[in-house]
C-alpha cells in the first residue's frame, strides 16, 4: 500500500535534489495533498443525484466526502445561494499516496483512447490539475451499480514552487504525460 510514499522517500527525494541542486532535504518539492471534486449540476432538480455522486466518491477515495454549496446565487443556472451542488475529498498523508498510486497505475490506463494526460495543466505556482470523464475507470466502481457516468477533477497539490519543479515530481511519481 505505501509503496508510492517509501519510493518517494528513497528515490525520488535523491533524484529531485541532483537535478534542482537543492542544498537541503527540506526544500524538495513533495506532495501536500490531493483534492478530489465532483460537481452535480443535477443535484438541483434531484437530490437523490448527489447522493449517488457522494457514495461514489466515497468508494473512489477510502473517505468521507463533504457536500459543496453555491457560495451565490445565479439565476441563469437556478441555483440559489447555500443549495448543495457537488462533494469534494481532501486526502493527505497514506490515503493520498494509496489513492496517486491507483490512479496513476490502474485508473488511467484504462481510460479510452489513452495518450497521455496533459502536461500543461498546472496553475504556475506548483499544483496540477486532471479532469476525468467517468468514473467508471476506477476498478472499485461497480458497473451494475451506476446511475449515471459523471466526471471529476482531481488536483495534485506540491510544494512546487514553480511548474517545472511539480512537473519533475510527478513525473517521477510516474504520471503518464502525453509527449
Amino acid at each position: 500500500m505505501a509503496r508510492l510514499k517509501e519510493i518517494y522517500q528513497n528515490e525520488i527525494v535523491d533524484a529531485l535534489m541532483k537535478k534542482f541542486g537543492y542544498k537541503n532535504i527540506m526544500e524538495v518539492p513533495k506532495l501536500d495533498k490531493i483534492v478530489i471534486n465532483m460537481g452535480v449540476g443535477e443535484a438541483k432538480e434531484n437530490a437523490k443525484v448527489l447522493d449517488s455522486a457522494v457514495r461514489d466518491l466515497e468508494i473512489i477515495s477510502g473517505q468521507k466526502a463533504v457536500t459543496t454549496r453555491a457560495k451565490k446565487s445565479v439565476a441563469n443556472f437556478k441555483i440559489r445561494e447555500g443549495m448543495a451542488i457537488g462533494c469534494k475529498v481532501t486526502l493527505r498523508g497514506e490515503r493520498m499516496y494509496e489513492f496517486a498510486d491507483r490512479l496513476i497505475n490502474l485508473a488511467l490506463p484504462r481510460v479510452r483512447d489513452f495518450r497521455g494526460v496533459n502536461p500543461n495543466a498546472f496553475d504556475g505556482r506548483g499544483n496540477y490539475a486532471l479532469g476525468i470523464k467517468e468514473q467508471l475507470i476506477f476498478p472499485e466502481i461497480e458497473y451494475d451499480k451506476i446511475d449515471k457516468v459523471r466526471g471529476m477533477d482531481v488536483v495534485f497539490v506540491t510544494t512546487a514552487k514553480t511548474d517545472e519543479e511539480a512537473r519533475e515530481l510527478l513525473t517521477l511519481f510516474n504520471m503518464p504525460f502525453a509527449k
